[in-house]
């Protein structure tokens, strides 16, 4: 057993925004210098944690410049499908707050790669009927200048601090309870309202070909807490039957970054040596990125592959030397290191690839002002994609929480509450050594069952038999072992990572057809039939339930 100091710290705020990514920046440069208290926790250092601690290569924006398809009307009409859970107003409001956050990157030194004639250089990518991304140069400095920029505004932060409970009163959220990571603290937050803002994809829920569950695309500390933890407060979720994501990455070495590559023409050419995403979408790798992922699972059922490899040398060489030294680099600072250890020169030889893990991506379902719509008080700041979708839209949370701080009364917190939670936070460190289950087993088991049953191809069978393996590991989570600290951090990760898990089999069940990044091999077409449909996962006297809402006029 570890000793702990476990006290129990209070906190008294207005606003709290949970997490300090992207989206936990945005959130906190909103309602900084606004009249209100605003606390931003996070269970890493403000300057280094998210996904965006790794750095960035792009940011997407919609400039209104008439180019085709640079526009409102068409983005809204590219974004708000009825299976998205967007409405034209979150769509609008985003594309509003794109040039202030281009302006405030610019201010923090971040340099934008331009054409001669001095506009953005911008590619097309994902399908979209725009050349939206802008090329950054050095993005590897974005979040600790972003950091820099946050702490210069005043925000409070409580940083090493894991979220495990968000804390609901009568539908209505009251604050939070969690720990600190490094001195075992116990902290409890009264907030007037709650800004989610945890990472929109959850990692570590499988492998790629290296079986290290932290050399993965994006950040391997984002576990689903961002769905796991609305779900157990209350709210409902959208997406996960339909947003499983994954890419392509170098061999061996996961990194994001790979928009760059595709957006700017490189070729993906299977073992024989074929082009092969002409036989999947007509925008071929700049297609939508579940089915550059789809063929490339198909060509390597097929025997097609591996090898696959991106071809690049067609291309610009200035604009290869910006793709390799410029790009990728900011997307993950090893990346040289990557490239001299596998001999890798875009300008001379193609570049091996492979499939990625899967990510698992929901969000929460949240009316026009971002607030949930089960959950009162509770903003969600992790709602679109990418960069740009994060920063935004937790700038817009931040922007509406603030506003509704005028509606929410401090609550009081029951004791009872707050007690039974700190026991359940810490008993994983009060079992015997040698008894219990180590928490890096318990979670090696969930990806275990997901690699083997939600893969790239599946089948409700599989998925049943799932979903039945990981309930059996639920019942075993009073045996969870920490020994200290960061292994009592891993074990919380590995419980949202479980819950996750089990939302995303039960949601992947309902949805009887194949069109996203994985195939159905007993539902292997697409259903027409699912286009106006909406999938939403909530919570009905403690279990699960899925339920469809359908857009008639769609």
């Amino acid at each position: 057993m570890t000793e702990t100091t476990q006290c129990t710290q209070m906190h008294d705020t207005d606003v709290l925004i949970l997490g300090a990514g992207a989206s936990g920046c945005g959130a906190a440069l909103a309602t900084a210098g606004k009249g209100r208290r605003v606390l931003l926790a996070d269970k890493g250092k403000l300057e280094s944690c998210g996904s965006l601690g790794g750095g960035n290569d792009h940011f997407m924006a919609i400039l209104n410049t008439g180019a085709p398809g640079d526009d409102l009307e068409t983005a809204i009409n590219f974004y708000c499908t009825p299976m998205s859970g967007y409405t034209p107003g979150h769509i609008r409001q985003w594309l509003e707050v794109m040039p202030k956050m281009i302006a405030m990157l610019k201010s923090l030194g971040i340099v934008f790669k331009y054409n001669e004639d001095g506009s953005f250089y911008r590619t097309t990518g994902f399908g979209q009927p725009g050349s939206w991304w802008t090329h950054i140069n050095n993005g590897k400095y974005i979040k600790r200048r972003l950091g820099r920029l946050v702490r210069a505004q005043g925000v409070d932060t409580l940083e090493y601090f894991q979220c495990t409970r968000l804390l609901v009163e009568n539908g209505r959220i009251v604050g939070a309870a969690g720990f600190n990571v490094r001195d075992g603290s116990f902290h409890v937050v009264r907030a007037r309202t709650v800004v989610l803002a945890l990472g929109r994809l959850a990692g570590r829920v499988s492998d790629n070909s290296s079986h290290n569950p932290f050399n993965i695309a994006f950040s391997p500390f984002v576990t689903g807490s961002q769905i796991a933890l609305a779900y157990e407060a209350g709210a409902e979720i959208l997406t996960l039957d339909s947003e499983q994501e994954a890419t392509l990455i170098p061999k061996g070495w996961g990194c994001p970054g790979m928009n760059g590559i595709t957006s700017s023409g490189a070729r993906a050419m299977n073992g024989l040596d074929e082009r092969y995403m002409a036989k999947y979408h007509p925008m071929m790798e700049i297609g939508p990125r579940c089915l550059l992922v789809r063929g490339t699972a198909q060509e390597q059922s097929e025997g097609n592959g591996p090898p696959f490899d991106l071809e690049f040398r067609h291309i610009d060489k200035d604009i290869l030397y910006h793709l390799q030294h410029d790009s990728m680099p900011g997307d993950k600072e090893t990346w040289n290191d990557y490239c001299a250890q596998a001999d890798i020169d875009f300008r001379c030889k193609p570049m091996e690839v492979e499939l990625s893990e899967i990510y698992v991506n929901g969000i929460l379902y949240v009316k026009e002002n971002f607030e949930a719509r089960t959950v009162r008080g509770l903003f969600s700041g992790s709602m679109f994609h990418d960069f740009s979708g994060s920063i935004c839209s937790g700038y817009l949370a931040g922007q509406h929480a603030l506003e509704a701080c005028d509606h929410y009364e401090p609550a009081d917190i029951s004791p009872e509450l707050v007690e039974a939670e700190r026991a359940r936070v810490f008993a994983p460190l009060q079992q015997e050594e040698g008894v219990g289950i180590r928490e890096d087993k318990y979670e090696a088991a969930i990806r275990q069952v997901m690699n083997y049953y939600m893969g790239f191809v599946r089948s409700g069978r599989g998925m049943e038999r799932a979903a039945a393996k990981l309930d059996y590991i639920a019942s075993r989570k009073g045996e969870v072992i920490a020994r200290n600290l960061h292994e009592l951090m891993r074990a919380h990760e590995a419980m949202h990572l479980l819950t996750t898990c089990q939302l995303t089999v039960l949601a992947t069940l309902e949805r009887k057809e194949t069109r996203f990044v994985y195939k159905r091999s007993d539902y292997p077409d697409q259903d027409p039939t699912y286009d106006n449909r909406l999938l939403i996962v909530s919570a009905c006297e403690g279990k699960p339930r899925c339920t469809w809402q359908i857009f008639p006029n769609a």
